[in-house]
């Protein structure tokens, strides 16, 4: 990682926490490894291939952190007011790409205890809010798993059908999806009413106009507090980058009502994850509600590296006629007004803003 994105990610860190704070978020802090059993009770709830384990002294197994959440929710106690946190950690994980260790940076927070629409609608303000600290070409895609599930439920309670078409879903994968309605035998109405869900995207007014129609039953409630959370939104100042979209789909074993991913244009993957998640903490045995997210820095090198137009300010490019005596004294003097300077025998492929042709004896 070089110095420039080193600075970076401090800048947004920095800022980051800042915002957390006008917010009467706390700092949490937290070892860099703990008991194994913690993680591998809930592995579905962490992100990433694996977890990195070591044996103590004692020989009770450890592991480096792969996760801040589940640790914060096991130091937390059942309480009727809220525990509103922020942290700046780094995490360990098995790259799923190279099946190597990693370390990862992430900043985030967490409000833990009497969460109610407000703490829902800050959290995702603040989701909204920390995108807009990396860049201002951004979306945050908000999605509500009361709903999914309501509709799902009403058109089939088979586990499998719902894990297939969960999947379909994800992945916006329309034509799959109509194979599996029809494998299930799936109603021409019900297939209606998945359509529309499936097409959902967009601004939430809009979404939500289109949605009424199928949120019948037990989904009309869930739709009724997701439409309560966007008119709320509506009211932001970043309601114009806020979309509805039922392709964001986190594990309903863990997560309830409100899920969203944060996008900035030039990167690939999300962000930004995070969502409510009362069920991870009724299988941890508290019995209050939770909300948050996290943001992931260590993505955030790819997407300076491709917003960066140069390598370098100047290159210059020098042969053995080349006084070497002048080359030094150009470096020096071009670096000292701040510039960053590459010194080359040809030009190697490196992006520059001016060159200096120094070859031939050219001062």
């Amino acid at each position: 990682m070089s110095e420039l994105i080193l600075k970076e990610e401090e800048r947004i860190s920095l800022s980051l926490r800042s915002l957390y704070k006008k917010y009467g978020y706390q700092p949490y802090k937290m070892s860099k490894f703990e008991e194994y059993d913690l993680y591998v009770t809930n592995k579905e709830f962490l992100v990433g291939d694996g977890v990195i384990t070591f044996n103590d002294t004692d020989g009770k197994l450890l592991a480096l952190k792969p996760d801040v959440t589940l640790s914060i929710i096991r130091n937390s106690v059942n309480a009727a007011d809220k525990r509103k946190v922020y942290y700046d950690e780094n995490v360990y994980r098995i790259s799923a790409k190279t099946k190597q260790f990693k370390e990862i940076r992430q900043v985030g927070l967490e409000c833990i205890g009497d969460v109610g629409i407000y703490d829902e609608y800050e959290t995702v303000t603040l989701a909204a809010a920390s995108l807009a600290e990396i860049s201002e070409d951004f979306v945050l895609d908000v999605s509500h798993l009361g709903v999914l599930s309501a509709i799902l439920n009403s058109v089939s309670e088979n586990r499998e059908f719902q894990s297939a078409l969960m999947f379909c879903l994800a992945e916006k994968n329309v034509h799959e999806a109509e194979s599996i309605c029809d494998s299930f035998g799936v109603s021409e109405e019900d297939k209606k009413r998945l359509s529309i869900l499936f097409t959902a995207y967009g601004a939430p007014q809009e979404v939500l106009e289109k949605l009424a129609p199928v949120c019948k039953g037990k989904a009309k409630a869930a739709f009724k507090k997701l439409q309560t959370l966007c008119k709320l939104l509506g009211n932001s100042k970043y309601a114009k980058k806020i979309r509805l979209d039922f392709s964001v789909v986190n594990d309903m074993n863990y997560y309830s009502d409100i899920v969203f991913k944060g996008f900035i244009d030039g990167v690939a993957e999300g962000v930004l994850s995070g969502g409510r998640y009362d069920k991870l903490m009724v299988r941890m045995g508290k019995n209050v509600g939770a909300v948050g997210f996290a943001v992931y820095l260590d993505l955030l090198e790819g997407f300076r590296e491709e917003k960066s137009a140069t390598d370098v300010d100047v290159l210059i490019l020098y042969n053995e006629k080349t006084s070497i005596t002048v080359l030094v004294k150009m470096v020096e003097k071009l670096t000292k007004k701040g510039y960053s300077v590459s010194a080359q025998t040809c030009k190697t492929g490196l992006r520059y803003g001016e060159c200096v042709d120094l070859r031939g004896g050219n001062v």
